[in-house]
């Protein structure tokens, strides 16, 4: 699958800009500030249906401006797949696949398979539980359509949960009939994403050790443990014993919306015992494994954008990497740099044909 031109219209810090790419390597370079991550979010949008940066819709409108629009013509499976992604202030944004609207986003994920590695990675390892839960559902969502379905009507039907806890709270009343229907569904959906969770994770997991090996030469042991809940018990169960502490807290204290990875280097947690090398090579080795994930699931190379991948790692950890993308497990690849000469001097290392755009 190739990305062959992209178009926008009031994206960002862009009034109008395109480009034609490189079937293989392209590398946008520029100063600070000049917009080329803001490239690869773009290109991140047409596969994902939104930013990778910016959650807020509005926010990727240029300033000034009432509406930005997003064009990419990609070639898959030897035919010519145009995908338009527009939003208007005030009204809903829109993703066309051949002039065609889709009634719902979740029918294009893992239509345009793609992986990101990028600084705002590091959120992976310091923020809370909710970002790691999110890595583990966008890796199974692009190949699994049943699982992101799984995993929509568990949030919708925990957010009643809620909603109905803090009715119960506000008129001091209570019915556990009703209650008992909602953990009935929780329960449902939420069995079947753990068990994908837990199924995907142990063949997740070796592929990320040999990845990590690879990037670090083999120096250090690294490990990803999944958390949950039900490894105690079954869900309905725990919602039954944690009833009292729910309605007191008026919302839902377990269930896998509660599941977390641990990230750990020599059994201790990267984020307490690992440089700032150790934490980048991890995070790639993470993004890497999840590239190979992902073509063995769908058959396809996914589009691979590597956003200011020299920032915080010494020249070998660098030069493993490219050794490792010269290769023609590979398809199209996208790096953003500061500096053209050094960007360009690694991709020679690469057997590869590239293309520089300079903003």
């Amino acid at each position: 699958m190739i990305l062959k031109s992209l178009s926008l219209l009031n994206y960002k810090n862009f009034d109008s800009k395109s480009f034609i790419f490189n079937e293989k390597i392209n590398c946008i370079v520029g100063n600070n500030g000049i917009g080329k991550t803001n490239v690869l979010d773009a290109i991140y949008h047409l596969s994902f249906g939104k930013s990778y940066f910016n959650p807020v819709a509005t926010q990727n409108i240029k300033h000034d401006e009432e509406f930005f629009v997003i064009n990419g013509d990609y070639d898959k499976d030897n035919k010519t797949e145009k995908v338009a992604i527009s939003l208007k202030r005030g009204q809903k944004k829109v993703i066309k696949r051949n002039a065609k609207a889709y009634e719902k986003f979740s029918e294009h994920i893992g239509f345009l398979p793609l992986v990101i590695i990028s600084p705002a990675d590091r959120d992976l390892i310091i923020e809370g539980s909710t970002t790691r839960r999110k890595f583990i559902d966008s890796v199974i969502s692009q190949s699994d359509k049943k699982y992101l379905n799984h995993l929509i009507n568990y949030n919708k039907i925990l957010a009643q949960r809620n909603a109905l806890l803090k009715y119960f709270a506000l008129n001091h009343t209570f019915n556990n009939d009703t209650l008992e229907v909602y953990n009935n569904q929780l329960t449902d959906y939420g069995t079947k994403i753990f068990e994908k969770r837990h199924a995907f994770l142990q063949e997740f997991i070796p592929i990320f050790k040999l990845r990590y090996e690879a990037i670090s030469n083999g120096k250090e042991g690294v490990d990803l443990i999944y958390s949950s809940h039900l490894f105690e018990t079954d869900l309905n169960t725990l919602l039954k014993k944690s009833i009292n502490k729910d309605k007191a807290l008026h919302y839902t204290s377990v269930g896998i919306h509660k599941d977390d990875l641990q990230f750990n280097i020599a059994g201790h947690p990267i984020k307490k015992f690992g440089s700032q090398g150790q934490q980048k090579s991890f995070l790639i080795a993470l993004k890497l494994a999840q590239f190979d994930f992902i073509k063995a699931q769908s058959g396809v190379n996914p589009i691979l954008l590597l956003d200011d991948i020299f920032d915080k790692l010494d020249e070998q950890r660098v030069a493993q990497i490219i050794k490792l993308v010269d290769d023609e497990n590979f398809g199209q690849l996208f790096i953003s740099d500061t500096h053209a000469e050094r960007t360009e001097n690694a991709v020679k290392q690469v057997h590869q044909s590239y293309e520089i755009f300079r903003l």
